[in-house]
C-alpha cells in the first residue's frame, strides 16, 4: 500500500496547501518533525509526521465530553474562520482575536471559561492562553511551526501555522477526524463542505 493511501488526505494535498512550508529558522525540538531543508533556507516538514500528529490529536480531543469543554484559540486571523467552522462542526468553543487576561483563570470576568482541554493555532501569539492553561493544569494542543516554542505545550501538531490555505486544511481534517472518531461521521465520510470552505478570506495589502 502506498504512503498516499494511508495518510488522511493525499500527501500531494498537504504539499499543495503548503502545510509542509515551515520557516528558515527551527528551534531544538521542531528539528524532530523535519524532513530536509529547502535551497532557499526554508525547513520542510515530513509529511508523515504531521498526519501521524493529527491523528493522535483527534482521538485525544474526541475524548471529551461535553465537547464544549474544548476551546480552540486563535489570535491569527487566518485561524479564525477554521478555528469556527471546526468549533461549529464539533461543538466546542472558540476564542477569537485577543485573548483576555484572565479568561482560564480569573472566575469573576464576565468572559471566564473552565475549558477541560485547549487547542491553539500558533504558541507565540497565542501566548496568553498557553499560559493561563498552564496555570490552572488544562492541557494545551497546538499547531506549531518549525520556529515556534513548546514550553507548556502538551502535544504538538507540526505544520505550517501561518498560511491561509494550509490552516485551513489542518482544521478541516482535524474536525473530520474528530467526528470519525465520535461515531459521528462513518469512517469513510467526509465533512459536508470541502476544505476551502474553511479558508479565511484574504488580507488586503
Amino acid at each position: 500500500m502506498s504512503s498516499q493511501r494511508e495518510t488522511l488526505v493525499p500527501v500531494e494535498l498537504y504539499k499543495k496547501a503548503g502545510v509542509v512550508f515551515g520557516t528558515q529558522i527551527c528551534t531544538k525540538y521542531m528539528r524532530q518533525f523535519v524532513y530536509r531543508i529547502h535551497p532557499d533556507g526554508f525547513y520542510i516538514f515530513d509529511v508523515m509526521k504531521i498526519d501521524e500528529r493529527l491523528r493522535i490529536a483527534a482521538r485525544f480531543l474526541a475524548r471529551y465530553e461535553p465537547p464544549e469543554k474544548i476551546v480552540v484559540v486563535s489570535t491569527r486571523l487566518y485561524g479564525q474562520k477554521p478555528a469556527s467552522m471546526m468549533c461549529e462542526r464539533v461543538k466546542c468553543k472558540t476564542i477569537l482575536g485577543r485573548v483576555i487576561p484572565g479568561v482560564f483563570t480569573n472566575p469573576h470576568l464576565e468572559y471566564y471559561m473552565e475549558p477541560d482541554v485547549v487547542l491553539v493555532t500558533d504558541p507565540r501569539t497565542d501566548r496568553q492562553a498557553i499560559e493561563e492553561a498552564s496555570k490552572v493544569g488544562v492541557p494545551v494542543v497546538a499547531f506549531a511551526d518549525t520556529d515556534n516554542k513548546v514550553e507548556n505545550i502538551d502535544f504538538v501538531i507540526p505544520a505550517n501555522n501561518k498560511g491561509r490555505r494550509s490552516l485551513a486544511l489542518l482544521y478541516w481534517i482535524l474536525t473530520r477526524e474528530i467526528l470519525r472518531n465520535r461515531g459521528i461521521l462513518k469512517p469513510d465520510e467526509d465533512l459536508d463542505v470541502p476544505y476551502e470552505a474553511f479558508m479565511a478570506t484574504r488580507i488586503p495589502h
